[in-house]
């Protein structure tokens, strides 16, 4: 069961700005990556269900966090199928993201009020995932479809629209800035903010800054 509501897992996503997306086999560099994050002041985590076991690992994560990031609000993502959502429901996904669009996938999420964000590459596509209750959608692959521009033409005919942008995001000034003023309600970020030699060094300060960092770039655009 989720420990957090559908509207404190929205308000997070939409006021902190940014969902650190990562995955990895090793359930103790994952508790130290969130562990960083959180400390950078991340309140919105995506683990990712990218590997073999992922969701044993997801569940000895969120078991840990509740008592270690107690205000950390853990979703999972790669999700594609209503059966793989309903096993990470279970283990207690706070919210659940894809790559892509299945309406089977929110039958199940709306059933226990948790939010579902898919991953869409069109305006149609956009406006399908709207109609069958999802509050926020993934722009995928962000960097592919039209960037920051693509984001701006979409809000201006449904401006009730919130947008999360994964792929071609990075922690820079320029980036973020163009992103949040484009009008994102929030940013996916993955390997630019867990490099892997920082991750394989344990160099957690890096990810701790490096977060406070993008936090005060989204706070300064959105003024």
């Amino acid at each position: 069961m989720a420990r957090f509501s559908k509207m404190q897992v929205l308000n997070a996503i939409s006021s902190t700005g940014m969902v650190p997306v990562f995955y990895h086999k090793d359930v103790e560099v994952a508790k130290n990556v969130v562990n960083a994050c959180y400390d950078g002041g991340v309140r919105a985590f995506e683990f990712t269900n990218r590997g073999d076991f992922a969701q044993e690992v997801f569940a000895e994560l969120i078991k840990w966090g509740a008592k270690e990031c107690p205000e950390m609000i853990l979703g999972i993502g790669s999700i594609v199928d209503p059966a793989t959502a309903a096993m990470y429901l279970l283990l207690g996904a706070n919210f659940v993201v894809g790559p892509l669009f299945n309406p089977e996938i929110a039958k199940i999420c709306n059933r226990r009020l948790v939010p579902y964000t898919p991953g869409c590459g069109s305006v149609s596509e956009i406006g399908f995932a709207q109609e069958v209750g999802c509050d926020l959608c993934k722009v995928f692959p962000a960097g592919n479809v039209g960037g920051p521009s693509f984001v701006k033409n979409v809000k201006a005919p449904m401006p009730w629209s919130m947008l999360m942008v994964t792929g071609g995001v990075e922690p820079t000034k320029e980036n973020l800035t163009a992103w949040i003023k484009a009008g994102v309600t929030c940013v996916g970020m993955g390997s630019n903010l867990f490099p892997k030699e920082v991750v394989a060094a344990n160099d957690w300060a890096w990810v701790v800054a490096k977060c406070k960092e993008a936090f005060g770039y989204i706070a300064e655009a959105r003024k």
